[in-house]
């Protein structure tokens, strides 16, 4: 990622709205104009700014940004992953160990860290650091001293003793958000196109369990004249989940989870959906949040057999998220048939490794354009990146409401809404995979391991010369 020679911009979103507003392309203006910058790179940097600037205001402040080094960033266009400042993620077996190097540390910290939750009974731990003495940063430097001692680990099956606790976020291309804002859809009907009901229907206890790990469902999709696939006996979410919409300012990744369960919902009727809204500050969370609420879900007897997570990160030197290694050790999720993680690649254009899809035990997707192409914004990894579908100009439930656009060049754009959004992004290439799967297992009623092995069977073999890989396509592209 290249580096900026310019000062240091204000994080603050409403600033970096105000600045673009400034610019040619930053206007406040409706469609159909598009005036682009003659500067694509500085393009691209602005967004990365806008759209790191509206997690750090969803945050309050506890949001720290680090860069290709591992050290942290002045710009946030130079980011390569946020983290939690203040805070380690232990593993629990581990902890006495790290405490012990704490203490026999004193005199370089202003007191002992603090076990302050346990997101994995038994596998993980969160600790509050306290400050150093030299005031370098308190995560970053910290690790490094804790690789010196304990070893580095990069390896999935051996994971680090402590690491960052991550933000994860909505898939990103040069930046935190899907692949696109929002768009208005030239046509009133879905793409993928909405499946027939199987015939004869499945018996309730029977349907198919998914897990949407996004950013809550808009109830007033269900059951609407504008995307009736959304039916009430199959989707749902706990009070806690729903998304609230101010029509007159639909928030940024509004209506995500709602798009996704609508996708699902599309290639695959009758399966019952819950979404979970996690991803609810400015479509990010900690890693250890995520974790504790999927180690709940996955405990449970009536479990999911199917999590589609359209969200990610970059992590501190590439390695493993140490959250999500405890949790597949805790749920034996590389051995399990009855349980599938199916995660986004993210959207950076990069072969580098995005978490959790590059786990081995999950099934990572990234984006084909309809002509069978990587996608320009999708990540990619002929070792990591297992399989491709469409992710170019989905359509499907969105709030009903005016959205104003954020990301240069389009900035201070404001759409209109009647229930439907065309969207793109390997947010929405993964419900696709995760629909298919869930329609083989409810056919051939077939575990899940199974019914994804039975998908990628299907699979078209592409040579993109762009990336110079072979790739595997799965799904509808027209």
């Amino acid at each position: 990622m290249s580096t900026s020679d310019g000062p240091t911009r204000s994080n603050n979103p409403l600033s970096a709205l105000l600045r673009l507003l400034r610019l040619p392309w930053g206007r406040p203006r409706s469609e159909p104009a598009d005036v682009r910058p003659t500067d694509p790179a500085e393009l691209g940097r602005e967004v990365r700014r806008v759209q790191a600037g509206i997690i750090r205001d969803a945050f309050k402040g506890e949001v720290a940004t680090a860069g290709p080094e591992n050290s942290p960033v002045k710009d946030d266009a130079d980011l390569t992953y946020l983290y939690r400042p203040g805070h380690l993620l232990v593993q629990a077996e581990r902890l006495d160990e790290v405490l012990t190097w704490f203490r026999e540390r004193g005199e370089d910290f202003g007191g002992e860290p603090e076990p302050v939750e346990e997101p994995i009974k038994g596998r993980l731990v969160t600790i509050r650091l306290p400050s150093r003495r030299d005031r370098a940063d308190d995560v970053l430097a910290t690790l490094d001293e804790l690789d010196d001692h304990f070893g580095r680990q990069d390896d999935a099956d051996s994971p680090p003793v402590a690491t960052p606790d991550h933000i994860m976020y909505v898939t990103t291309r040069g930046g935190l958000c899907p692949a696109t804002e929002p768009e208005v859809p030239r046509s009133r009907t879905p793409w993928p196109p909405q499946e027939a009901d199987p015939t004869p229907a499945p018996d309730p206890k029977d349907k198919i369990r998914v897990a949407v790990v996004d950013t809550g469902l808009w109830m007033e999709a269900i059951d609407s004249d504008a995307s009736p696939w959304l039916e009430s006996d199959d989707v749902f979410a706990d009070a806690t989940d729903e998304e609230r919409v101010d029509r007159t300012a639909i928030h940024p990744y509004a209506g995500h989870g709602t798009f996704v369960a609508g996708v699902i919902s599309c290639l695959a009727p009758e399966t019952r959906i819950e979404v979970e809204g996690l991803l609810t500050r400015g479509g990010a969370i900690w890693e250890s949040r995520i974790v504790r609420q999927l180690d709940e879900a996955l405990g449970d007897d009536n479990h999911p057999q199917l999590v589609s997570i359209s969200a990610g990160t970059h992590t501190r030197c590439g390695r493993p998220p140490l959250s999500f290694a405890m949790l597949a050790a805790e749920h034996r999720l590389a051995e399990r048939d009855d349980v599938l993680v199916i995660a986004a690649a993210g959207n950076d254009a990069s072969d580098e490794k995005f978490w959790p899809a590059a786990f081995s035990w999950a099934v990572s997707v990234g984006s084909v354009d309809p002509d069978r192409k990587v996608s320009d914004f999708s990540n990619y990894g002929k070792d990591w990146v297992k399989i491709y579908a469409r992710g170019r100009d989905l359509v499907n439930a969105f709030p009903v409401g005016a959205y104003t656009c954020h990301e240069p060049p389009h900035a201070g754009i404001v759409r209109k809404f009647d229930g439907l959004a065309q969207w793109s992004g390997t947010s929405f290439s993964t419900p696709i995979v995760t629909g298919l799967v869930a329609a083989v297992m409810r056919d051939k009623r077939i575990p899940a391991r199974a019914a994804w092995q039975a998908v990628e069977a299907t699979a078209i073999d592409e040579h993109d010369t762009r990336i110079n890989e072979d790739i595997r396509i799965v799904g509808p592209l027209t």
